[in-house]
């Protein structure tokens, strides 16, 4: 009974689990032109339903302040389109003396060039009960921002080139992220009272879509046959990518928390996830155009495949601690910094 209950009180844990099992037991439902369409309903529908149920949730008058706090969007993007990628290049010298195969080395590297999420920061930082004004902001910012840098990036650091058309890409996300998150303010407008009244289970729909861009992103990993690589690399990828997400979430909760920082512990979570959370819904898309008929396509996008679950999963077990330091901290209760 016990057990029950606390799958109950997990089920979003318990999900990536059946998720992730379901891909791995029949990947070709998931897969892109398969019969679950993710190309569409991923690409496009799933990803417009987190973001106008977050403008439906979403009370106008926060979002309008998010937009003048300035100091923290240039934290964020600063942290996850610069300082992110040139401490991962840094780190990734030492690495290549390392018999880790080269491609997925290279694939860490495209990690550290995409732009922020937009699903998995918002959802966590509202679960925690942070600034989620914010990490909408930033992570519709930082998208459209990743358009155009994400592609420089990849430059500056593998040296790939090509042509990369911004303007469908710019035009995708300005239908799945901008579109849904103004008429979801609109319709709000209209049924606030109800809102209010109801208080309907926003989080747990934006979880439960997440569960489907989970299993579809499996699927996708589970059924490529080109992904041919040794157990000691792939080992070694998976521990250095939770040990990267744990230590920049140290430090920028370390960074923000500072007593002349002037950033809220509503702030703090924010920055936590949205500088942290890496796009995987943008970033192999950009892949596969950057990277067009490369043939170690498959390998270089490894690490963003298991990026993504992890930060999730990640994100997911420390929702506790980060939400118990923030109401402490509100609460004016002096605590000891989390463990994260």
């Amino acid at each position: 009974m016990r057990l029950l209950e606390r799958a109950r009180k997990e089920w979003f844990m318990v999900g990536i689990v059946v998720a992730i099992g379901a891909a791995k037991l029949e990947p070709s439902v998931g897969v892109n032109g398969g019969p679950l369409k993710p190309e569409i309903t991923v690409s496009y529908i799933a990803v417009a339903t987190i973001f106008f149920n977050s403008g439906l949730s979403l009370k106008t008058e926060e979002l309008t302040s998010a937009l003048v706090h300035l100091k923290l969007h240039l934290f964020i993007q600063t942290f996850t389109l610069a300082f992110f990628p040139a401490t991962i290049w840094l780190f990734l010298q030492l690495l290549s003396v390392t018999p880790i195969n080269e491609w997925l080395l290279k694939g860490l590297q495209t990690v550290g060039c995409m732009p922020p999420p937009v699903s998995s920061a918002v959802i966590l930082t509202k679960a925690v009960g942070g600034n989620e004004a914010a990490a909408i902001f930033n992570s519709a910012f930082g998208s459209f921002l990743g358009i155009v840098v994400t592609p420089l990036l990849l430059l500056l650091f593998l040296g790939s080139s090509s042509s990369v058309p911004f303007t469908s890409i710019f035009s995708q996300l300005f239908m799945t992220v901008v579109v849904p998150l103004i008429i979801g303010q609109i319709v709000r407008r209209f049924i606030k009272d109800w809102l209010e009244r109801k208080k309907p289970p926003f989080g747990a729909v934006s979880s439960s879509v997440l569960l489907m861009i989970i299993y579809t992103t499996f699927c996708d990993t589970f059924s490529n046959p080109h992904i041919d690589l040794d157990k000691f690399s792939l080992i070694l990828i998976l521990f250095i990518i939770v040990s990267v997400q744990l230590s920049f979430m140290l430090l920028t909760f370390i960074f923000s928390t500072r007593n002349n920082s002037g950033f809220t512990p509503a702030d703090t979570v924010a920055i936590i996830f949205c500088s942290t959370h890496k796009s995987l819904t943008l970033g192999i898309p950009m892949l596969k155009i950057v990277f067009a008929g490369h043939e170690h396509l498959s390998l270089i996008s490894v690490p963003l495949l298991i990026y993504h679950p992890a930060q999730i999963l990640l994100g997911s077990v420390l929702v506790p601690t980060i939400k118990s330091w923030m109401v402490s901290r509100q609460k004016g209760v002096k605590l000891t910094r989390p463990t994260v």
